[in-house]
Order: structure tokens, then sequence, then C-alpha cells
């Protein structure tokens, strides 16, 4: 596949011969290699067949005889970010454009890594043809169709389908809301047989600790806390007292249960998904016309936009989404995820896209200042975003950090990320699986996506 190997931004390419892709020396380089929080600085990462063979410092001489060399001029590399709650596009009638669209926005703000959590039949020939190399995109890791209460009708029905998605070659399973106790458990016992991952959403009637228990790995959006702390259970399931995600009920909450269910997170080896940046819009008390407009949403069709206005506007025209509700709200996932965060409960980085207001890769960066702001430190958002998502699928040494013999997979900065989380916004190269994609490239294929969904 034919990439833009020439110069760009303040980086300097020698090409002498083909086969660039396969062999190179970036030099002159400060790597976080996400070991820990050191900074090598004045590094060169030489990168052999995809992966990387070596990383030494400057004073360290390579081969005299090595022709391909990327001149570094003191940039910064890190492992690239994950998006590890996607909704990727669904091809229709073999129409593979906005997941195409969708993998290159990814790509250009550094997300190499995305677990799809709301499967779909054609997300499996996306994955082949990226491992192949047939198409360019980063690392996916694929949940199948989800279990839900429309999708459920009895414990049987649930093993089987746990037993046909594993079949299929799916990498993880995802639990919406609907489930009863005994499909919930159903799905359980046949997920641990299988030896497939799960988690979600926590059904009202399995409740936060069955779900814990019955062996979730991540509970996405949080979910479930705040109903585990509600004395009056039975207000948590009229969903007009509740609110979205028991939104209107947050003052009621029994901060004294807070410590057991952080206590019980730890025992049972979950992780937790916050997906701030869905709160903050989709169920923030900014008006869903003021998102219409904002630069990301070139990138989606008008028609993408109105329905994620329109999702909004009722929860807008009911009262719900006043600054008196969502205030208390927010301040309060704040709290809750530093909560599970400083006790020790591993994080992974999620901005639920394409979502509401989410656009694919752009909205990872709105994702990252909001966790910024909730308290957590420069290198435990990187560490959420490269570490912990090939921890979780038990793949740590294979990428996620920039140690010899792991995927070439990193980007490439003008600043030390560790000091400056903006300068992620802005990647002047990206390595994935040893290919290279520059920012002129990368700038490419943004231009067309954007000239795909012209107003």
């Amino acid at each position: 596949m034919k990439k833009n190997l020439l110069s760009f931004g303040f980086l300097f390419l020698n090409l002498f011969c083909p086969g660039f892709s396969q062999t190179y020396l970036i030099s002159n380089v400060n790597i976080l290699s996400m070991e820990n929080e050191q900074v090598l600085n004045n590094h060169s990462i030489f990168v052999v067949d995809g992966k990387i063979q070596k990383i030494a410092p400057m004073t360290e001489p390579f081969a005299s005889n090595l022709n391909h060399v990327i001149e570094g001029n003191g940039s910064y590399v890190y492992p690239g970010l994950a998006e590890f709650h996607s909704h990727i596009p669904v091809a229709q009638n073999g129409d593979t454009q906005l997941q195409e669209e969708a993998m290159w926005m990814y790509l250009a703000n550094g997300v190499l890594r995305v677990r799809g959590m709301i499967g779909h039949a054609s997300h499996l020939p996306l994955k082949v043809k990226i491992d192949a190399g047939e198409l360019d995109g980063p690392r996916l890791l694929l949940s199948g169709p989800s279990f839900s209460g429309s999708s459920v009708s009895s414990p049987e029905q649930a093993e089987q389908m746990v037993r046909d998605e594993q079949a299929a070659g799916y990498d993880h399973l995802k639990l919406h809301p609907g489930l009863e106790m005994d499909e919930f458990l159903a799905i359980s016992k046949t997920a641990k047989e299988l030896g497939i991952p799960f988690g979600g959403h926590v059904s009202l009637d399995v409740g936060l600790e069955a779900s814990l228990r019955g062996g979730y790995k991540s509970i996405e959006h949080m979910d479930g806390y705040i109903e585990a702390m509600i004395p009056d259970y039975s207000r948590v399931l009229d969903s007009k007292i509740a609110g979205p995600f028991t939104m209107l009920l947050v003052n009621e909450a029994d901060l004294s249960k807070l410590p057991a269910l952080v206590d019980l997170t730890l025992e049972t080896k979950a992780w937790i998904a916050p997906t701030f940046t869905l709160f903050d819009r989709y169920f923030g008390s900014k008006p869903a016309e003021e998102y219409r407009n904002i630069p990301e949403m070139k990138y989606m069709s008008a028609e993408q936009v109105q329905s994620w206005i329109n999702a909004k506007t009722p929860y807008e025209q009911s009262g719900v989404l006043t600054k008196e509700h969502v205030k208390p709200y927010l301040e309060f996932r704040n709290m809750l995820f530093m909560t599970l965060h400083k006790a020790g409960v591993p994080v992974l980085m999620t901005s639920d896209s394409p979502q509401v207001f989410n656009v694919p890769g752009f909205s990872i960066h709105h994702e990252i200042e909001l966790m910024s702001k909730a308290g957590m430190s420069n290198f435990e958002i990187l560490k959420s975003g490269s570490v912990n998502p090939a921890r979780y699928f038990d793949q740590e040494d294979e990428w996620g950090l920039i140690i010899a013999g792991a995927s070439a997979d990193f980007v490439l900065v003008e600043n030390n990320p560790l000091e400056d989380l903006n300068t992620l916004k802005k990647s002047y190269m990206v390595v994935m699986k040893g290919e290279i994609y520059d920012r002129s490239e990368l700038k490419k294929q943004l231009d067309k996506i954007e000239g795909n969904h012209k107003r």
C-alpha cells in the first residue's frame, strides 16, 4: 500500500532504496516507553519488519550502512492512544466508506487501538483487511452484537449467542441493559467456559454487585455505581424519577456504601471505562444545536449530526438537562472516577465514538481534557490509552509499550505529553505496525473525508 514518505513538519526522511517501511531508523527522539514516567532523551528507534528491534541512546552507533533514517529533531514518541469504547460504523450493503473514514480519523488523531463495543458482522472483514495491510487503520478488538433485553429471550438462547460470537471470531462480549438475572448468569457461565471477556452496562435486574461477582471485566460508563448507592431501589427502576443513567437521583446516593463497592471492584479485578465526553456532551447542559457547527463535525454527514441533535433534544425539552441537574451529576461522576482510580481500579481510555457529538478520533482529546480536569495525572491518562488496553487483553508485551520486540505502533509529537496534553492533538507522524503515515498524508485523508460530507 502506498504511503506518503516525503519530508513533513520538522522531520526529515532519507530515502535511498525501496522497502523503507520494512527497515529504518528514527533518530534523535525523546521516548516515553510507558514502562514508567522516565523519558529516554536523545534516543533512536530501529524498526525491522513492523517490529521495534532496538532502542538505544544516540551515543550508541548503529550500522554505518543504514540508509533509511528519519531525523526526529527532538520530537517526543509515545505509544499512541486508545478508543476502547467505539461504535464502529456498519457497512451498508457492502459500502465500507464510513468504516474506512472512521479508521482514518482515528489514525489522524493518534488513536492506534480501538475496541468495538457494538458489534456487527461487517466489522470482522474490516479487521481482517486491516491486519492484512489491505486497509489503513488502528488495531481492532471487536465485541459482537450486544446482549440486551431485546436480543436475548432466554438463558438457553443467551448461551448459544455467546458460543456463536466466540466461534465467529469476536474478541469480547458487550452487555446492554434489560437482561434478566438467569440470562445474565447463562452469559457469564458460558463466557468464562470459553475464555472470552465481557462487560458493558449494568442491567437493573442484575445490579452492580452481581455483575462484578459474575465476571464483568469492564464496567462501561461507570454504570451501576450510583444505582447501587440509592437506598430506595424502586426509585431507580422508575425511569421518570431516575432520569438517564439515574442522574436525577445522584443527591440520594449513600456515600457510605462506596468503599465497599470500591473494594468489590478491586476484588473482582474489574476495569472502568468512564466515557466522560459522552456524558459531557449528550447529557450536558450545553444545547444540542451548539454542537452542529463545531470544527470536527465537518467530518460527519449532515444526517448524522442531525440524528445526534434529535437524540439529545427530547431530554432538553423535558427539562432533564438543566444546569441544576447536570452540574451535581457530572461532579459526582468525577468524584466516583477519582475514588476508583486512586484505589487502584484500572482505567480504559474511552469516548464512545461515533456517538452523540463524539467524532471518531477527535473525541478522544475531549475525553483526555475531562480526565485531566477530574484530577488524573498526565502519565496515568497516557497509560489508560496505551499500557492498560494491551494489558486488558493480556497482550502487554506485544503493543502499548515502546520496547524492543513490541509492534512498531507509536506517534511522534512536538512536545512532552507528560507536560503538555494539547500536543497530542497534533500528530506529526503516526507509525502503525511499522507503516509510516506522515502529517501531510493524514491531512490529505481528513480533507478527503471533509469533501465527502460537504454541507
